[in-house]
């Protein structure tokens, strides 16, 4: 069994979910809202810590033909630092409609929530 965190990447802030291939079910974990990367990845360190992720799943943006935009580039550049700092593997999952399925009020945090969509989609494609 392998426990696994998700991510929804994002300028201002991080959603994080937690599964494993199991039971194949993703939860709402985290969202961590520290813009400087040495606090965001302090505050992943130590959901690493206590979870014992043994890889990571990463939402990767696209423009809804698939083609690639700003953020595609971004969440590519913390998918490549997560692997480099904590040393485990990285799969990048498409989540072009991770966010639009959840429902929400306006001003609503959803990072958590479509971290786990996004993981969710990892579990049901591999």
């Amino acid at each position: 069994m392998e426990t696994i965190l998700g991510f929804d990447f994002g300028i201002k802030r991080i959603g994080v979910a937690l599964g494993n291939t199991l039971v194949r079910q993703a939860a709402p974990l985290a969202v961590i809202s520290a813009q400087a990367n040495d606090v965001r990845f302090a505050e992943i360190a130590a959901l690493i810590e206590k979870w014992g992720p043994t890889r990571f799943v990463v939402g990767l943006p696209s423009h809804p033909d698939g083609t690639p935009h700003e953020m595609t580039a971004r969440c590519r550049k913390f998918a490549n630092q997560l692997h480099g700092r904590f040393n485990l593997p990285v799969e990048l999952v498409d989540e072009r409609y991770s966010s639009a399925v959840i429902q929400a009020r306006r001003g609503e945090i959803i990072d958590d929530r479509a971290a786990a969509i996004i993981l969710q989609q990892y579990f049901e494609t591999s």
